[in-house]
């Protein structure tokens, strides 16, 4: 080596960019959670049957979710009839949502817990990998489900109000309502 001060120098120059490389990980931090691959609000929203973005499709498509509904029940002027239906829509929803919820995240924690130990094999991965999976689906069909229900019970008029209430596309801006495809 030639000039051994030149390479130390620029070594130790080099050396922050490389702390700030290993520092840019957007899991970083995340190693201290009790389920790694769950945050904590995640966790209680499993725990608690909450929606968590499984009724996407839905929502963004003019089938409002009934926990939504309710809480506009006033702006929507909905009917008595309207909201025990909703009530009784968001109830079961609920009620079906949290024994799954739960499983996942027993699963995830046991999942966790084998790459911990170093205990987990192949066979085993793809069997919790396609439990998870299937309890994952079985929550969007829980919620989706209810979306699909809770728009058989609203009228138009509602269903365009409560996108306009939410900020959902034009209606959300005082321009004229249509769904685009």
């Amino acid at each position: 080596m030639k000039h051994p001060v030149n390479f130390c120098i620029a070594m130790v120059m080099l050396l922050p960019v490389y702390g700030a490389l290993a520092q840019e990980s957007p899991y970083a931090g995340q190693e201290t959670r009790s389920i790694k691959a769950l945050s904590a609000s995640e966790i209680k929203g499993y725990l608690t049957g909450k929606g968590m973005g499984f009724a996407k499709a839905a929502e963004l498509n003019h089938h409002p979710g009934p926990k939504h509904v309710l809480d506009l029940a006033n702006e929507l002027e909905l009917t008595k009839e309207q909201l025990e239906q909703t009530r009784a829509i968001f109830a079961s929803m609920k009620k079906q949502a949290v024994k799954p919820g739960k499983q996942l995240v027993a699963k995830e924690r046991r999942l966790d817990q084998m790459f911990a130990s170093g205990t987990i094999d192949a066979v085993q991965l793809k069997r919790m990998v396609m439990e998870i999976g299937s309890l994952k689906a079985k929550l969007r069909y829980v919620h989706l489900q209810a979306h699909l229900r809770q728009k058989d019970i609203l009228s138009p008029h509602q269903v365009k109000r409560y996108d306009q209430l939410r900020g959902y596309g034009k209606a959300a801006h005082g321009h004229d309502y249509h769904h685009e495809e």
